[in-house]
């Protein structure tokens, strides 16, 4: 069976400590047919400093440098119309990959037609709940298994070049879990490889790899998700990583939920319950 090469945009900004972990370990993962297209936004030079000590690495095929911190949809659009590769990735610089993460996504989407983004799971061994997840769990072929969604997380999901051919890009304003919501109710399947692949998340303030340990410390670097989602102290964010996991274990796989009136209802609902997603 022929073997689709992969290439996976890794985009960093000014987190050297946990770039120095994820970056080198992203390239450790890959093998002769994943390319690594390196994106850094800004000016903080420790951060660029190891991203061009890894830039000559044999699998890096691009390296670009924005000094303005462009954040989701121009560097996505950007690597996905450079990209060639049968299968796209992302993988954010405070994600640690597992081994083979990228060998046994691929292998689920070669014998699964009808796949089209599927992740890796980034919260904790603990958040697991196999009694609820268990109603979300499909077969796919070639014996893989799914916990299907109608979306997954922006970061450690691979998804084939045809989704991108079929819906196009990222439109203004539009994030990743809408594009892959619309994806589906076109019919592509997501979701997370089970049993899971756990990814490290080290913006988790439960990793032990977290650089997010007093207050201060999260305000300063409070992130994307935190922002949309109203997630305004540690504590909550404490809090939120496994009730948000659980909801994604028991969610609706239906996409019409997320999508017309069904969808403008859930995110008003949203407002009114600060830290939860879709």
């Amino acid at each position: 069976m022929r073997t689709g090469p992969i290439d996976i945009l890794m985009v960093t900004y000014d987190r050297p400590g946990h770039t120095r972990l994820s970056l080198p370990r992203l390239l450790d993962t890959c093998d002769e047919s994943m390319r690594v297209w390196l994106w850094h936004n800004g000016t903080h030079e420790e951060t660029l400093e190891i991203v061009r000590s890894n830039a000559s690495h044999p699998r890096v095929h691009e390296f670009r440098h924005s000094v303005e911190n462009v954040r989701l949809r121009e560097p996505t659009n950007w690597f996905w119309s450079r990209a060639t590769g049968d299968y796209l990735a992302k993988v954010d610089d405070d994600n640690l990959m597992p081994d083979g993460w990228g060998q046994t996504l691929r292998a689920a989407h070669e014998a699964e037609p009808r796949l089209g983004v599927i992740g890796c799971w980034s919260f904790r061994p603990e958040d697991h709940l196999p009694e609820l997840a268990a109603r979300k769990v499909r077969p796919l072929g070639g014996g893989h298994r799914l916990l299907q969604n109608c979306w997954v997380a922006g970061t450690g999901h691979l998804l084939k070049r045809r989704c991108i051919d079929e819906q196009g890009a990222l439109a203004d304003g539009q994030t990743f879990t809408n594009w892959c919501v619309q994806l589906a109710a076109r019919g592509w399947i997501h979701g997370w490889y089970y049993p899971f692949l756990y990814m490290e998340n080290m913006s988790d303030p439960r990793s032990e790899y977290t650089d997010v340990r007093t207050e201060e410390d999260f305000q300063s670097r409070r992130g994307l998700s935190a922002q949309r989602f109203g997630v305004k102290t540690l504590e909550q964010s404490r809090r939120r990583q496994p009730l948000h996991a659980r909801r994604l274990q028991t969610c609706s796989t239906d996409p019409r939920d997320y999508l017309g009136w069904r969808g403008r209802a859930r995110r008003w609902l949203r407002r009114l319950r600060p830290g939860e997603s879709l």
